[in-house]
């Protein structure tokens, strides 16, 4: 089609032929509602019409003839002619042409165009920033926006301070070419990225937490359920500050956001994962597999039938803005999570969305539905009538629509949100009323025992008496209560929000009705709120290491913890014995370390080299002096709850409870998994019910509180809801951690999340257009993490060890298969009459290969019809002398170093691991050995690069250890090595891609012996890095078998243990050596 009718006279037909063929091409490419941009004139594409008014506008007003390229109406900027218009001669001018190749600045415009409707100088503003080059003849193509955009790109991703930015921007443009186009503080930086942003509104509410001032409430001075002042008052005077709101809340819409995702052609790709890209064999890998999920398909078809449709997830919880434990200050932000994503994706920063903030000094509690309300009335709009939005994947028009799964939250958050009492005899929210618990007469605390109700009927642990509370258990495990009976149960409860408002209970467990239940698909939802497993995983740990250390403050034994056994009638031989009226003594229980195992634990974690990445160093947080941890996080207590404190105990305690706690760390791992077997979660729950049993057992009342007795749960929600790694905290802490970043005024601080929250998106979302920048929300790729070297160093090597390497990458090259087979037959034909062994025919065939496939290889070279690939001549040729040599490579995910480095450094990084098919003979005159795949343990002596001219192969040299007289398996699973007994050195290489990393933990038993921990991989998936916290390897390959017997009596006191003195009326403890037999 001609441009040539734009110039032409209104009354032409040609003009009117052109306007029709125009508006016929750009109403497919119309946004909502069919609507285009008006190129008249008049409105220079800055307001949205119909089609006939468009029309009408170009003929009134005349058409815009400088508008020569119709970005607005269909036509890619990435060409330099119109698309889908026909053959034309307008063409892009140079510089815009140019830039548009590695940069489309242009698209990203097109793409927030219906943003700016209401903004049409805004836009026009961008638009020009987005032509205007940074200066004149600049090489790099950059332009106003697309330089601005790369910086702060830069300052985002490394949290470079507002001040440093703006003299970072006044010396790049001193050193620039002027006059140029960059602007030279922040202040004008963020003008323009705030108005790429999505906003927010700020809603005032009541300073005791009453009401939200908006819509009946909107135009109030004081709340119409306290009577307090909307607005801050001076100090010492009841004159109001002008317009300063006593509390505030920032709410960030999420659905202007969900469009704009659907908009990007990458992101509408993967929210459309779950019916294109997900393995379907049964297996739990994302909450799309669990009957959750499925459920809401069965029972609302309409919304399952669209893959597009949302599924969210709401996590909430208190962070302090300053980052300083002293100051209590809480401010709650609210994130939204979606499941759409494939698994590597939902958890990432990027796709993390802040919804709300709720400002502090004190946190919300109770209240929090006052606050939420904005919220649920967008989740509530796009369940029940959806929004309208367009799919940049497509390319269509759609009605989108969402809903929420599940909240995510430590366990007082959980009772903020759904309105269950978490404290209390009846703390737990699955068991409700039916919860087990008692009340300890000295303690003063409630305990939450009774798990074996949990057991089949005629199991021998419910026959019990004595070994447990006195009583046989006859109780049945209660169903928990579905939706439906939650909300018949809370439906007539009214509480008046409100800080000093009195609440209502019903039967004490419920405080009031979840704001959530005003989702209409809120009761049908198996799991409404999620038991956070890092929570419980730290609080579990810690009640652990302080009972077994006995650590003042920590352990749940004492002298009133006894006192509360001997009230129970159980466990007599704990009580304590008063002597002479001044002292009293404890005897030395059966879960407590004695001096001497304390020493070897502390020892043990002390002692610890990990692989990077793996932990913090433990170190630091054990006290060899006072014996005992301090301030551990929740990654620390992972870490020993997943591999280290199984490892730390061998050797201590009595056998059976060291062998109940290994059975804990054991449900802890596998439940970390990231993908799970239905069938293995059943035999799990199974499980954790006889491991809680067995604490019971042994350990005392005090140390069963309530986060103890929720591992019971967690395999009914992973059931559910599908795996752990995508409904617990650990994301949503660290996300936090980056919001506290944001905090440059400590007068200020949710202003300040706010802005540089908002500011960040829309430098993200920019960075999404420009190649040169790297988006801050996902972290960067492990491929460019591959095959990192260091220490580079060449040297020539001994012929001997260089053909052992060069033979092991031979006979591990897929290409060479053929020759090796053909090489083994060759010598079994040739000494078939000399009966020789497998054994001789191996050792023969690595002495004469290398030089029969040489020769070979050069025969069939000869041949001008040869097969032979690039790859196999220059194997054929060997390996140059010359080896470059590195002590450090990263491959699959793993950072590899020499042991030679290791013994410079605090980490561990040279243990490796590889499987392998061995010859197994049962002596020296057997003449039938087999075959078998087998585990082989060492370290990494050196690290080769062999050169084979065309390409480069890296080979690990290893000590290995004898596997026959060098590794064994413990009572309990565990894997020990001996690393003295080297295994057979004549085969000492491995390929760089074969290995696996391990670490070894030194035996504190048995000097000789290590035991072997599988190091975490930090994997990525589809080119996106997968947090390494989520999954670590089994420590034993099988659980621990519960050896009971019924009539045999338990032994409490431990005969090899020091007990303690407690010395009436002061605090202080002294040890006994020893007690009487």
């Amino acid at each position: 089609m001609d441009r040539n009718w734009m110039f032409t006279n209104r009354t032409t037909d040609a003009f009117e032929i052109g306007v029709n063929d125009f508006l016929r091409q750009a109403i497919a490419h119309a946004g909502v509602g069919n609507r285009i941009y008006c190129p008249c004139l008049k409105c220079g594409n800055k307001a949205l019409y119909n089609v006939h008014e468009v029309k009408g506008h170009i003929f009134y007003n005349g058409f815009d003839t400088n508008y020569q390229r119709w970005i607005w109406h269909g036509e890619s900027s990435s060409s330099s002619t119109v698309k889908n218009f026909g053959v034309t001669t307008v063409r892009v001018p140079p510089l815009v042409q140019e830039a548009d190749d590695d940069d489309d600045i242009f698209d990203m415009m097109q793409d927030v165009e219906e943003e700016f409707v209401d903004r049409p100088d805004q836009f026009e503003k961008l638009l020009s920033d987005a032509e205007k080059p940074l200066y004149d003849g600049c090489p790099n193509n950059y332009t106003k926006l697309s330089a601005i955009v790369r910086l702060y790109n830069l300052k985002a991703a490394n949290g470079w301070s507002d001040k440093s930015f703006s003299d970072l921007l006044v010396a790049i443009s001193d050193m620039l070419p002027q006059p140029n186009e960059l602007y030279t503080s922040m202040y004008q930086v963020k003008k323009t990225m705030s108005s790429l942003g999505m906003g927010y509104e700020k809603i005032h509410a009541c300073r005791n937490d009453c009401v939200l001032y908006r819509k009946e409430y909107k135009d109030l001075e004081c709340c119409p359920v306290c009577g307090v002042s909307r607005w801050k008052l001076e100090k010492n005077k009841d004159t109001k500050k002008k317009s300063v709101p006593a509390k505030v809340i920032w709410y960030i819409p999420p659905i202007p956001r969900f469009r704009r995702l659907f908009r990007n052609n990458t992101h509408a790709k993967n929210l459309t994962w779950l019916a294109t890209g997900r393995i379907k064999d049964g297996m739990l890998r994302h909450p799309a597999d669990a009957p959750q999920w499925k459920t809401i398909d069965i029972l609302y078809p309409e919304f399952g039938k669209d893959s597009r449709n949302l599924r969210l997830g709401l996590a909430a919880d208190g962070m302090n803005p300053h980052s300083n434990q002293s100051t209590s200050y809480s401010t709650w932000p609210v994130i939204l999570v979606n499941y759409n994503l494939p698994p590597h994706l939902c958890m990432k920063r990027k796709f993390v969305m802040l919804t709300m903030l709720i400002s502090g000094p004190k946190q919300p509690g109770n209240d929090i539905d006052v606050f939420l309300a904005p919220l649920v009335e967008d989740l509530k709009l796009l369940w029940e009538e959806g929004v309208e939005c367009f799919d940049g994947y497509r390319n269509e028009t759609f009605n989108l629509r969402a809903m929420l799964l599940w909240t995510i939250n430590d366990f007082p958050a959980y009772g903020n949100l759904s309105g269950y009492s978490v404290k209390g005899y009846k703390a737990c929210p699955i068991c409700g009323n039916d919860t087990c618990s008692e009340r300890l007469k000295h303690g003063k605390k409630i305990c939450y025992m009774g798990h074996r109700r949990f057991l089949p009927q005629a199991h021998q642990f419910r026959k019990q008496r004595k070994k447990f509370n006195g009583r046989p258990e006859h109780e049945k495990a209660s169903q928990p209560l579905t939706g439906v009976q939650i909300l018949e149960s809370v439906s007539d409860l009214h509480v008046e929000f409100g800080k000093g408002k009195g609440n209502i209970y019903v039967d004490g467990t419920w405080k009031k009705k979840s704001i959530f239940f005003d989702l209409p698909y809120w009761k049908d939802l198996y799991v409404r709120h999620n038991l956070d497993v890092m929570h419980i995983e730290k609080n579990v740990c810690e009640s652990l290491i302080g009972t077994l250390l006995n650590m003042p403050g920590k352990t749940k034994d004492g002298e009133k913890t006894r006192l509360d056994m001997a009230e129970m009638g159980i466990r007599e031989s704990l009580k304590p014995i008063t002597e002479s009226g001044k002292r009293t003594f404890l005897p030395p229980a059966c879960y407590v370390l004695s001096r001497s195992e304390k020493r070897q634990f502390c020892s043990t974690l002390s002692e610890i080299k990990a692989p990077t990445g793996y932990s913090s160093n433990i170190k630091s947080v054990v006290q060899m002096k006072d014996l005992r941890l301090i301030n551990l996080k929740s990654h620390d207590c992972h870490t020993l709850m997943q591999q280290l404190l199984p490892v730390a105990i061998r050797g201590l305690l009595p056998k059976q409870v060291r062998a109940v706690i290994v059975r804990l760390c054991y449900f802890f791992n596998a439940i970390c998994c990231k993908v799970i077997d239905p069938i293995k979660i059943e035999e799990l729950q199974e499980e954790v019910v006889v491991t809680l049993c067995l604490l019971e057992k042994y350990f005392p009342p005090a140390f069963f509180d309530v986060m103890l007795h929720l591992v019971v749960h967690l395999p009914r929600e992973i059931k559910l809801c599908g795996p752990v790694w995508l409904r617990w905290m650990y994301p949503m802490e660290r996300y936090m951690k980056i919001l506290k970043g944001y905090v440059r005024n400590r007068s200020r601080p949710e202003g300040c999340i706010i802005e540089c929250y908002v500011a960040e998106e829309a430098v993200e979302f920019c960075s999404e257009y420009l190649e040169s920048a790297q988006t801050i929300g996902i972290p960067k790729s492990l491929e460019s993490r591959q095959n990192v070297r260091m220490g580079f160093k060449v040297t020539p090597v001994e012929y001997k060890m260089l053909c052992e390497a060069h033979f092991y990458v031979l006979q591990n090259t897929p290409e060479v298969d053929c020759y090796r087979l053909q090489h083994l037959s060759y010598l079994r034909a040739l000494h078939s009459v000399k009966g020789k062994g497998e054994r001789w025919l191996q050792a023969e065939h690595r002495r004469c290969f290398i030089p029969w496939v040489r020769q070979k290889i050069e025969t069939e070279l000869a041949n001008p019809d040869h097969c032979v690939t690039e790859t196999l001549r220059w194997l054929a040729n060997e390996p140059r002398r010359d080896v470059i040599r590195y002590s450090g490579y990263g491959i699959n995910g793993y950072s590899f170093h020499t042991r030679e480095h290791d013994l410079r450094s605090t980490t561990q990084n040279s243990g490796v691991t590889v499987e392998g098919e061995s010859l197994h003979v049962s002596s020296a005159k057997d003449k039938n050995p087999v075959y078998a795949n087998m585990s082989y343990y060492g370290v990494i002596e050196d690290i080769w690069e062999l050169n084979y001219t065309s390409f480069k192969i890296t080979v690990f040299r290893c000590k290995w250890v004898d596997n026959k007289t060098g590794v064994k398996v413990d009572e309990h699973g565990f894997t020990l090595v001996d690393l003295n007994k080297e295994g057979d050195c004549s085969d000492q290489f491995i390929m760089a891609n074969q290995a696996k990393q391990v670490f070894y933990v030194s035996n504190q038993n048995d000097g000789r012996w290590s035991v072997v921990l599988t190091a975490k991989p930090k994997l990525y998936d589809g080119g996106d890095v997968c947090d390494n916290i989520e999954e670590t390897p089994s420590f034993i390959n099988q659980l621990p078998e519960c050896e009971d017997n019924q009539n045999e009596d338990v032994s409490y006191v431990r005969e090899d243990c020091e007990g303690e003195y407690i010395e009436v009326g002061t605090s202080k403890i002294k040890k006994r050596k020893k007690i009487a037999s």
